[in-house]
């Protein structure tokens, strides 16, 4: 049942925000009542707390799954975008907009385990792509690191970039785009031409 309160909760809070969705409204959800789920979770912050967990969990599992398949490292960005974006709903409810506003304590704590993932990620990404000769070999690995996950992070503001012009899906791709086109080689280049075309067709 615990498994099943976060499976549901979880889809809830990315389908309709972290703050719009009630314990009534999942005990509605499910046909249980809400003495059901204070049984196991304590309140509605221990329940959050929960489902950002396991979906970080769950997203850190996909990531690792496509770097495993060994890809040519621009492709392996594409293919984890999607993961991402299907995961998390195309991000249409800026769930972690709302966590940092209404549960602090629950973002901060996911903040570090996603730069720690998303660091180690773009790090063997980008010494991947050097080795291959698709991205520069002058780069500064490091920094590239940081500055993709600060860049992903800031495009999740709804305050910079309203859904409403910036659709989530679109904007991750743009925001893909401009950081390959800065660090690949004239052979990446090509690649990277090749994949946006085909992911246009």
């Amino acid at each position: 049942m615990k498994q099943e309160i976060l499976v549901k909760a979880s889809d809830l809070f990315l389908d309709l925000g972290f703050k719009s969705v009630t314990m009534d409204d999942i005990a509605g959800e499910m046909g249980v009542s809400k003495k059901t789920i204070y049984s196991h979770f304590e309140n509605k912050t221990k329940l959050v707390e929960a489902c950002t967990m396991y979906v970080f969990h769950a997203v850190s599992c996909g990531i690792e799954e496509i770097c495993s398949l060994n890809k040519n490292p621009i492709l392996e960005l594409y293919e984890i975008k999607r993961m991402l974006m299907e995961h998390l709903k195309n991000e249409k409810t800026s769930p972690q907009f709302q966590l940092q506003k209404y549960y602090p304590k629950v973002y901060n704590t996911l903040h570090k385990k996603q730069y720690q993932i998303m660091y180690d990620c773009v790090l063997r990404n980008v010494k991947k792509g050097i080795k291959l000769k698709i991205y520069r070999e002058n780069l500064n690995i490091g920094f590239v690191a940081k500055i993709y996950f600060s860049g992903v992070t800031s495009i999740k503001d709804n305050r910079l970039f309203p859904e409403k012009e910036f659709p989530a899906w679109d904007l991750m791709d743009d925001y893909l785009e401009y950081h390959l086109r800065g660090i690949v080689t004239p052979r990446g280049r090509k690649l990277l031409n090749q994949i946006i075309n085909s992911n246009q067709d």
